[in-house]
This record gives C-alpha cells, sequence and structure tokens, in this order.
C-alpha cells in the first residue's frame, strides 16, 4: 500500500467523524480543511508546527536508514527542551546569538546523549534498541515533568511552566501575529543538507549500506560502532534541536507536556516521505496542514481532540502497515 494511500485512508476518516459526529457536518468540514488558510495567524501557526515536525521527521530518517528504530523521540524533544530552557535562565547575560546558540545546543546534546546510551547499549550487549529508546525516553519525561513542575516552576505563572527564556535569545517572527518564525527556515535547511549528505557523500553511503546489511557493512571495513552509536546519537541530536527550537521560537519557556505527541507523528511523517528528507518536507507540510485543521475545527465547530487524534493514529496505522508490508516482501 503507497504511503499516499494511508494518508488518504486518514483523511477519509476524517471526513467520516466530522459528518457523523458533527450536528454541523458542513460548518466542520470547512473549519478543518479551509481555516488553515483563511488568515496569517491560523497559516503562519500551521507552517511553524510543521518546522518543529521537520526536524524531528529528519532525525527518524537517520536512525531508520542506519537500521535501526528510535523510539524515545518525544522523551528527546521533551527532555531536550527542558535542558536547553535551563541553560538559558541560567545565563541570561549572554550576547543574543550566543544564548540562542548555547540553548539550541544544550537541547540537541541532551537528546544525542539518550540516543547513543540506547545505541552504545545495541552495540556493546546487542539490546533492543526499539525497546531501550523507548524505555528511557519514557523514564525520563516524568522527571522532567517533576522539574517543570517543582525547582524550576515559575510560581508568578499559572500554566505549570518555568520561567520565560530573555526576549534577546527568542528567534524572529516571520509572520505575525502567527508563530512562525526562523526555525522553519534551520528546519528547511537541515532536511537538505542531510539529503546531500546521505546521496552524495561517502559517508551517507556507508549509511545506506549499513541500513541494509549491517552484517556485510561489518565485513567490508564499515564501522559498526559509528553507525549504531553515531546515528542513534545524531537521530537524537535532531530531535532535542527540534526540542530547543519549539523553547526558542514558539513557547519561550518549559511548559508541563506541551511536546509530548511530536517524536510518534515524526515517525509518520518520516514514513510518508519514504524516508527521503526532501520529500520529509511535504510531508511534515501535510500532517501540520491535518493538526492545524484538526485545532482550528476544535475551535469552530463541536470537533473534538479526541477525533484529532483518532485520524493521526489512524493515517500512522496504515502507513507502518504498508511499511511492514513492503518490508516483508523485500
Amino acid at each position: 500500500m503507497p504511503s499516499i494511500v494511508a494518508v488518504a485512508i486518514g483523511v477519509a476518516v476524517a471526513v467520516g467523524l466530522l459528518v457523523v459526529g458533527s450536528r454541523d457536518p458542513a460548518q466542520s468540514l470547512r473549519a478543518y480543511f479551509v481555516s488553515p488558510f483563511s488568515n496569517r495567524f491560523f497559516f503562519g501557526n500551521m507552517l511553524s508546527s510543521s518546522g518543529y515536525l521537520l526536524v524531528a521527521a529528519i532525525g527518524i530518517v537517520v536512525a531508520f536508514r542506519a537500521g535501526l528504530y528510535n523510539l524515545g523521540g518525544d522523551g528527546q524533544i521533551y527532555v531536550g527542551a527542558l535542558v536547553g530552557t535551563y541553560v538559558a535562565l541560567a545565563m541570561p547575560e549572554l550576547p543574543a546569538p550566543v544564548g540562542t546558540l548555547a540553548l539550541l545546543t544544550a537541547a540537541a546534546a541532551t537528546g544525542a546523549l539518550m540516543a547513543a546510551l540506547s545505541g552504545a547499549a545495541k552495540h556493546l550487549w546487542d539490546a533492543p534498541e526499539i525497546i531501550t529508546s523507548y524505555l528511557l525516553s519514557a523514564a525520563l519525561i516524568p522527571v522532567a515533568d517533576y522539574a517543570i513542575a517543582g525547582p524550576l516552576r515559575d510560581p508568578s505563572r499559572s500554566l505549570l511552566a518555568s520561567a520565560r527564556i530573555p526576549s534577546a535569545y527568542r528567534l524572529s517572527r516571520l509572520l505575525p501575529p502567527s508563530e512562525l518564525n526562523t526555525s522553519a527556515l534551520v528546519a528547511i535547511a537541515l532536511a537538505i543538507a542531510l539529503f546531500a549528505w546521505i546521496e552524495r557523500t561517502t559517508r551517507g553511503y556507508e549509511l545506506r549500506m549499513t541500513g541494509m546489511n549491517r552484517d556485510f557493512a561489518a565485513y567490508v571495513g564499515i564501522s559498526r560502532a559509528g553507525y549504531t552509536i553515531g546515528a542513534l546519537a545524531v537521530s537524537g541530536a535532531l530531535h532535542g534541536l527540534s526540542g530547543g527550537l519549539m523553547i526558542a521560537g514558539t513557547f519561550h519557556a518549559a511548559v508541563s507536556g506541551f511536546s509530548l505527541g511530536i517524536g510518534w507523528n515524526a515517525i509518520a511523517v518520516a514514513l510518508v516521505a519514504r524516508l527521503d528528507p526532501l520529500l520529509a518536507i511535504g510531508s511534515a507540510l501535510l500532517f501540520g496542514y491535518l493538526e492545524a485543521g484538526a485545532r482550528t475545527a476544535m475551535l469552530q465547530s463541536d470537533f473534538t481532540f479526541q477525533l484529532g487524534m483518532v485520524v493521526q493514529a489512524v493515517i500512522l496505522f496504515f502507513v507502518t502497515g504498508s511499511v511492514l508490508i513492503r518490508s516483508r516482501h523485500q
């Protein structure tokens, strides 16, 4: 089953749910499919969320192209964002570009470390990274929740959130009053650079070779450790960077549970794009559109958050099913 068919099924499910579950189907359909383009605010927010999703998705591409499975994306994004926020709050006097860079570097390094631990366990003890990456993420998310609700919480705010990062560390807006900022341009640049690296360099060829047959790659002298620990570290770094960009670009503080779910959506984006970083740009825009449609439909009609989650789950189910079927045939 082609990935686009899976997306079409998900959209059909969305239409069916809107028609059956809404008191005013016409209004709900219009809100879901048209409202994301109705003004600068909705349109810019759609592009903004697509950019964050794209960075995480190309992190999935790196891991999957190396024949590895990083299921800890949610935790890497969330914990990376928290550490980046802490660094920004701990060093408020840095010059603007340096402070922003410190925030993003800390977030990326945190994600890289979390994923690299799973890679090391895979390399040293053959522990399945599909399990260890998920378990490590699941173990650290409650720790991050505790830090946000306890030691790092800003008591002056009604939200469970940290203090706001210095205004000088925040990324520039591109389409006010929406949240769209320069992180969207960073995401596109990273996707193009990753495509060039994977498809046009020797290291990229070795990554692809390792993903196709790890034993043969090791036989011809390709470093097994480098494309196990290293590949997962890069994957985690991109996830952590996505969290850091969300802090610097949109939230400006670590808010409890603000990013959970993006790691799973990133897997669907990467699979729909057939693990191609360039195609992931369009795939992220598509998922950003579906998510924006669900949000606006919730604001403007009786469409519920749960229905939006069902649509995303259906797409993820059929996309992963099509990949498994294709892999079995190969």
